[in-house]
């Protein structure tokens, strides 16, 4: 069998696959974010930790006993700074947090070839412009910083002792040589930094290191080895057998992501996509981010006071109208295409009648229609969409597939045991470092439980009402710079 643990931003989720590659067991462990100003957002590494205990003891005994190999996954992009003694120095700053906005345009005039290097524009969430940040604001911890890793690599380091990253999560440092696939120089001098503060590269398919006897004891296994593992993102696209060039994943979770496998490194960094290694060696992808999916909705519940999906089904009875109010889903900022950390929420066209169903659809339909501004970015990069898959919390809100089929005007594939799909993901990098077997024997796509094809009414009244969406955010540019500053 094998473990797969996947650190993400609400909680730390396990799974063990048998040999089959069927899941046996599943645990989570939940986690708590902390904004201690407008635009922060944090979390405690040792919370990590303490969280990935309780979700791998809570698998059952007989399965962890008959662990061979584990794989880790994680959120992206998160700056966890350790002291000599590999101690953190603070919270970690995440992936969602934009308080580093002045710092990237500062790397990226330091470091003129950034984008190329990089494959993406240098954006708040990475992680090298959280060091500038904290050179500028917190310069004693700076000075006292040995080892910068990202979340899912400190959780390694608990278990194994090594420091080490594999290539899918390091391309979100925005310290990687994505096509060379290795640290660049360049980019780690441009923040005060050298390779003596960064872990390890390997593949996710690699072996990082084994579990340390007390560890493996504590948590029930014996000292297996650890894979390379991946980002969040590479890993769920694993879990979901999108694993070859054209293939292509929508991750509907705190974030949404449409993420498409390229043969070689295609960036658009012009228009904010992503071009990041793959977890699986000599593969790429791409990717479109949007900060705020599935968190939108819970966002507009919470405001609402009522239970997201008693919500989700009234706004599925209500269904889409042309005089449904418009919402731009950028509560944390926006990635693609906009860049805009300081981008806002906005709801447009509220009127005396609309009652909590027209804001929930309104909602929905925001996180569609943003997502089909992330496929155009991919398509103007050279991306060809193929079959799309979609995983995440959000996966289970049939009339929000409906909408993104829409926007998207292409079908999407609903596949048996998608959730969950990093941890699957991982487990399944674990397999491989271990078993000696291809990737397309492991890696292969879970049955297909249903598709949504686009109604053609939906598609025509979505392209209808599109115009707007994207003029209003155009509109407002102005106003979020200046409420920002």
């Amino acid at each position: 069998m094998y473990l797969g643990i996947d650190l993400g931003t609400s909680s730390v989720k396990t799974v063990v696959l048998d040999e089959r590659g069927s899941p046996v067991a599943q645990a989570s462990a939940p986690l708590s974010v902390s904004r201690p100003r407008p635009g922060y957002s944090e979390q405690d590494p040792e919370a990590w930790w303490r969280a990935t205990l309780d979700a791998v003891t809570a698998l059952p005994l007989s399965a962890r006993a008959a662990v061979r190999a584990v794989g880790v996954s994680g959120q992206m992009h998160g700056a966890t700074l350790l002291d000599e003694r590999d101690r953190p120095l603070r919270p970690a700053i995440l992936w969602n947090d934009g308080r580093a906005d002045a710092e990237c345009r500062e790397l990226e005039r330091r470091v003129p070839g950034a984008r190329a290097i990089t494959g993406t524009i240098v954006m708040p969430g990475f992680t090298a412009p959280k060091l500038l940040w904290i050179a500028r604001h917190e310069p004693d911890l700076f000075q006292s910083t040995c080892t910068v890793l990202l979340p899912k690599d400190f959780i390694r380091l608990r278990l194994t002792g090594e420091k080490v990253s594999d290539l899918s999560d390091a391309s979100g440092t925005a310290w990687l040589d994505v096509a060379q696939r290795d640290w660049s120089d360049a980019m780690l001098e441009g923040t005060g930094l050298s390779r003596v503060h960064m872990p390890r590269l390997i593949e996710g398919t690699a072996i990082s290191g084994r579990l340390r006897p007390e560890i493996a004891q504590q948590l029930g296994l014996t000292p297996v080895p650890v894979a390379g593992g991946g980002g969040d993102n590479a890993a769920s696209a694993v879990g979901l057998g999108v694993v070859a060039p054209g293939q292509t994943v929508l991750s509907l979770g705190t974030s949404g992501v449409l993420f498409v496998v390229t043969d070689r490194f295609r960036p658009n960094p012009q228009q904010a996509a992503h071009a990041f290694c793959h977890c699986l060696p000599a593969r790429w992808h791409q990717m479109a981010v949007l900060l705020s999916a599935a968190s939108t909705l819970d966002w507009v519940a919470q405001a609402l006071g009522s239970p997201l999906t008693a919500l989700v089904e009234r706004a599925s009875e209500r269904g889409l109208r042309r005089e449904t109010p418009y919402m731009l889903p950028y509560l944390t900022g926006e990635r693609t295409p906009h860049n805009d950390p300081n981008a806002s929420g906005v709801l447009f066209g509220l009127r005396a009648d609309t009652d909590p169903a027209d804001i929930a659809v309104a909602a929905l339909e925001g996180v569609a229609l943003a997502l089909a501004d992330g496929r155009d970015v991919l398509r103007a990069a050279g991306g060809t969409l193929g079959d799309i898959s979609v995983t995440g919390g959000g996966a289970r809100l049939a009339f929000w597939g409906e909408l993104i089929a829409a926007a998207l005007n292409s079908p999407l594939s609903y596949r048996t045991d998608s959730e969950p799909g990093a941890a699957r993901g991982a487990a399944r990098l674990a397999r491989l470092s271990v078993s000696g077997e291809s990737i397309e024997e492991v890696c292969g796509e879970p049955q297909l439980r249903r598709t949504v094809v686009p109604d053609a009414s939906l598609v025509a009244l979505l392209a209808e009402r599109r115009p707007l969406f994207q003029r209003l955010y155009r509109q407002l540019q102005d106003v979020f710079q200046e409420s920002g500053t």
